[in-house]
């Protein structure tokens, strides 16, 4: 299983009128994460556009369990979920640094456009081998 783990420090322009982070931030959270993993296991948006191909989110879910607030250093865990389908699908979890209280958990699903942005329906080469590389078939 891949996954990658990284350090988000909640700034104050991220907290709302109720002095908690806005739940838009945890999406941002999210995409910190999957850079991080992308840049990690080479699976980077640059590299998968050179490689003739984009992975647009068509699936997002967040559920909040306990709030972030100004100052608070969180955790946020992405893994990597194997799949046969032509998409990735990745799980997150954020927890707060101090506590290990799980703060969020989500998940995204990304598929796969040509750069004519049709759906490829089917695993892309590099994906293939990249799945070989790791050993996730």
């Amino acid at each position: 299983m891949l996954s990658f783990e990284t350090e988000v420090e909640v700034k104050f322009s991220e907290v709302d009128s109720l002095h908690i982070v806005w739940h838009g931030h945890y999406v941002r959270y999210f995409e910190d994460a999957r850079e991080g993993f992308g840049k990690k296991y080479g699976l980077h948006y640059l590299e998968v556009y050179q490689k003739g191909f984009v992975m647009p989110i068509v699936k997002l879910n967040c559920d909040y369990k306990r709030p972030l607030v100004y100052g608070d250093i969180a955790l946020v865990k992405i893994t990597y979920v194997e799949t046969e389908a032509a998409k990735v699908i990745f799980q997150y979890e954020i927890k707060k640094k101090d506590t290990q209280e799980l703060i969020a958990t989500g998940e995204t699903i990304q598929v796969f456009l040509d750069t004519n942005r049709n759906l490829c329906i089917t695993v892309p080469d590099f994906l293939a081998d990249w799945k070989t590389y790791y050993q996730l078939k």
